[in-house]
């Protein structure tokens, strides 16, 4: 719905809501790889308990894919609070900073970039082999798992990546935007109460209404991106701090702590992206009234004549002028 919502006509001219929508696009598919990969763990796992060559090769590209996607979402989000920052910090030359091509850049880069910050993920995980004997009558057989190195220099390089460039350093940065956000957002209702103050004046009532009613636009898109940011920074921090400890305290920590709560943040991940479309209804007047205006036209579609096409109007046209001959 989210996709649905950003890609209309009146949403898609702002650039911050070009970051959302392939922010949207990022979860999307993030959650939609998600259903086959939950379906085989939980329902048919279970039953066969069986681990093939296949499901470790889709096991594979399941974890490469989220990742890449969900670092691709991290980067949307870190370009979206910058842009953010930049249009209320320097609201003056937003017109020369925040232009399009800037903003086609930063989402081409958050895209670009991420497949190379996974590259030691790559080369860590892959495909093993165990052996089970058999049991209660049941032949042995070969079970295929995705499990990382337990040692080497790159085990521990791809922990710091994956602790510290992708998850920690965009929380920081995230954490003192949205601080700067807070204090932006408290300055500029100091600044309404002056306004108001000042509105006593008749000469001025139109004028301060006119900002009055900007500033309020201003400040319910400020809302709701520190909104995103924060449950931004509730997700990914646990997994920063876990996978910086996993880097720092080896293999051990890794399998017993970080496998333990690792289906924990996938849901925390998946929650993120599912309850940003609640946040877009409940803080954009513009998300809810194009949204409303998409179901309608949903709804009332089918019960509307068709349109005729320009053949059939152009034939229609010729008709009647031979009947008024």
């Amino acid at each position: 719905m989210n996709v649905a919502v950003l890609t209309r006509r009146d949403m898609a001219a702002a650039p911050i809501n070009r970051l959302l929508k392939w922010l949207a696009v990022a979860d999307v598919f993030v959650m939609l790889e998600y259903v086959p990969f939950s379906i085989y763990k939980y329902l048919v796992l279970p039953e066969k308990l069986d681990f093939p060559y296949s499901w470790a090769i889709y096991l594979l590209f399941h974890m490469h894919f989220a990742q890449i996607l969900h670092t691709a979402s991290i980067c949307l989000t870190l370009s979206l609070a910058i842009w953010r920052y930049i249009a209320i910090k320097y609201s003056d030359r937003s017109h020369i900073l925040c232009t399009e091509r800037r903003c086609s850049i930063a989402i081409l880069t958050s895209f670009i970039l991420p497949p190379i910050l996974c590259i030691p993920t790559f080369m860590v995980f892959d495909i093993h082999t165990k052996n089970i004997t058999a049991v209660n009558g049941r032949p042995g057989y070969i079970a295929y798992h995705v499990d990382s190195d337990s040692q080497g220099r790159l085990y521990q390089v791809n922990f710091w990546v994956h602790a510290v460039l992708i998850k920690l350093l965009p929380c920081s940065i995230l954490t003192v935007i949205s601080v700067w956000l807070i204090r932006a957002l408290y300055s500029a209702n100091q600044h309404q109460k002056n306004l108001r103050n000042y509105s006593a004046c008749p000469a001025a009532e139109k004028m301060v209404k006119r900002q009055h009613k900007a500033d309020k636009r201003t400040d319910r898109t400020t809302k709701m991106l520190l909104a995103v940011l924060l449950l931004f920074l509730v997700t990914e921090l646990p997994q920063g701090i876990l996978g910086l400890m996993s880097g720092l305290l080896g293999w051990c920590f890794f399998k017993r702590c970080y496998d333990l709560f690792g289906e924990i943040m996938d849901f925390l991940a998946l929650l993120n992206g599912a309850i940003n479309f609640i946040l877009y209804c409940s803080m954009s007047r513009q998300f809810r009234q194009t949204f409303r205006q998409l179901l309608l036209q949903r709804h009332f579609a089918r019960f509307l004549p068709p349109n005729p096409s320009h053949s059939e109007s152009h034939n229609q046209n010729t008709c009647t002028e031979k009947i008024k001959r």
